[in-house]
């Protein structure tokens, strides 16, 4: 074997062990708590997107990432009918946003990587730990209710969301291109986006279109505003 599929096969059981480790973890949460169990869904969430991390560490080539996206695509739309990790993502669950996650995770991969990758990291960890905690937070302390084109969000959960999707952003864009007012800017621009992408979430499409135009948004922004590739 030689050194290039040595080292590939090294970065792709790192990442397999990660989510076979999440993927455990979440289905013992899930049968403490019961098969519905919000936490751990969230737990996998958080922890499969955070995976980016790991393949931007690693340098792991594009089409591992987007052959990983695939499979994981046809997985989570076989859950939806087959009893493959119930506790995650229940048979007959009303919506397509594991497979969605799935997906947003292949595109900006082909978009940016490897030469940007960095707002791919930003569109996935947005929706990451955006996404997760709001939906965390919305849940346990979420009393000021809202109805945005059909769907019931909280200000809590939407406060979080903007407050998690300005912290990854500013400290993204702070590590690659170093910290000013405009990088401040783009990373307020891109949070109050991804609030307003996360409130319609129907089918979970918000698993979708919050990485890919959040990271889009932050390529754009930089480019016209800042001058940065």
């Amino acid at each position: 074997m030689s050194d290039a599929a040595l080292q590939i096969s090294l970065q792709v059981g790192l990442v397999g062990l990660w989510l076979g480790a999440l993927a455990l973890l979440a289905e013992r949460l899930s049968r403490r708590q019961g098969a519905s169990s919000e936490v751990a869904r969230k737990v996998m969430h958080i922890g499969v997107g955070n995976v980016i991390l790991l393949a931007w560490w690693l340098d792991i080539p594009m089409w591992v990432g987007v052959g990983a996206s695939v499979l994981c695509s046809g997985v989570a739309l076989a859950s939806y009918k087959l009893p493959i990790l119930p506790g995650i993502n229940g048979v007959g669950r009303n919506s397509l946003g594991t497979f969605f996650y799935a997906v947003s995770i292949g595109v900006l991969m082909l978009w940016f990587w490897p030469v940007r990758p960095h707002y791919a990291v930003i569109g996935i960890l947005i929706m990451t730990w955006g996404d997760g905690l709001a939906a965390l937070v919305g849940k346990r302390f979420g009393r000021r209710l809202y109805t945005f084109a059909g769907m019931q969000k909280s200000w809590e959960g939407s406060l979080m969301m903007a407050a998690a999707s300005f912290v990854v952003c500013g400290l993204v864009l702070g590590a690659v291109q170093g910290g000013d007012g405009g990088m401040l800017g783009v990373a307020l621009a891109v949070a109050i986006a991804a609030t307003a992408l996360e409130s319609f979430s129907i089918w979970g499409v918000d698993n979708l279109t919050v990485p890919v135009l959040s990271a889009a948004l932050a390529f754009g922004l930089n480019v016209l505003w800042l001058g940065n590739p």
